[in-house]
């Protein structure tokens, strides 16, 4: 594996926030290469909802796991861990930096630090799971896994299904709390790491939502939405800009409800994000405008890294 002079170069930060921009300018003066770590980036599918970078972005800087699924894969932070390190495996054979750009802290997390490896459950476990979602919804897996786990259940994201039907499932297969089950030790990485985090003061990133929302709807995020429609099951469409047009697209709301509620929703999530970041200790956080510095920072040997 590669020797412990390589550097990865953690650019994230919540969505909307200028990651994708510097990410490209950062790569392209470390003469390096991109890997991501935006969870609906992955899907090819998932173009004007996912912001995926545009086609000359994409042709000024190689990019990595991006569009390499379908909707219709599955996919879990343990392979994306094999996928992202055989990738970092190979760019630092010819360079000495790489950087990982995303706002999916679970998947940076995985990278960075490695996974627990946990059983899976058996298809009859999850469709079990999958049952008491679909007839209970959110309420019915949170009752679930509090009573079983409540040390997980009070530090869980309680908006997201995906982690707590999991924890759930491990309950279910393993006979013991997922939360026990966990190592909370990082696994050692074969290179340093720095974590820039993007941010920028409320009123301006709320904006800049507001405006990324305007523009998705305007490039078509609607004709996106509606060919996807009969795949709305799925959990990659389980995202903020899909769900809300398909709740339009179902008649539980008006198209002008469901577009005000991607911004509102989208707020939400990027608030999620400055709180899960937050528990990086070891992370410097810049504004995007701050190039320079940023620069600065990730070539200065003498600022700590992983």
């Amino acid at each position: 594996m590669t020797p412990k002079d390589k550097l990865l170069v953690v650019i994230t930060g919540p969505t909307s926030v200028g990651k994708t921009e510097l990410a490209i300018e950062i790569a392209g003066k470390l003469n390096t290469e991109i890997v991501s770590a935006d969870a609906r980036q992955f899907y090819r599918e998932l173009n004007i909802g996912s912001a995926m970078p545009e086609p000359c972005q994409l042709k000024a800087i190689p990019h990595h796991l991006i569009g390499h699924l379908s909707i219709r894969d599955y996919y879990n932070a343990s392979i994306y861990e094999k996928h992202a390190l055989a990738v970092l495996k190979n760019l630092f054979r010819t360079s000495d930096h790489a950087v990982l750009c995303g706002g999916s802290g679970l998947y940076i997390d995985t990278l960075c630090r490695g996974i627990d490896v946990l059983p899976d459950p058996e298809p009859f476990v999850r469709k079990k799971v999958q049952e008491v979602y679909r007839d209970e919804g959110l309420t019915g897996i949170r009752q679930w896994l509090k009573k079983i786990d409540p040390v997980y259940y009070s530090e869980v994201d309680r908006a997201n299904p995906k982690r707590m039907m999991r924890a759930v499932e491990v309950f279910l297969s393993a006979g013991t709390p997922y939360s026990s089950l966990r190592k909370r030790r990082y696994s050692e990485r074969p290179f340093r790491i720095k974590h820039i985090i993007l941010d920028r003061p409320r009123p301006e990133l709320y904006s800049r939502i507001n405006h990324r929302t305007t523009q998705m709807i305007a490039n078509g995020l609607i004709e996106e939405a509606v060919g996807l429609f009969r795949y709305r099951h799925m959990n990659a469409l389980n995202t903020v800009g899909y769900k809300e047009i398909f709740c339009w697209l179902s008649n539980h709301w008006p198209l002008q409800v469901a577009v005000e509620k991607i911004r509102t929703n989208t707020r939400r999530y990027a608030k999620r994000q400055i709180t899960w970041f937050k528990r990086y200790d070891d992370a410097a956080w810049f504004h995007p405008k701050e190039k320079n510095r940023i620069l600065e920072y990730i070539l200065d040997p003498g600022m700590p890294a992983g």
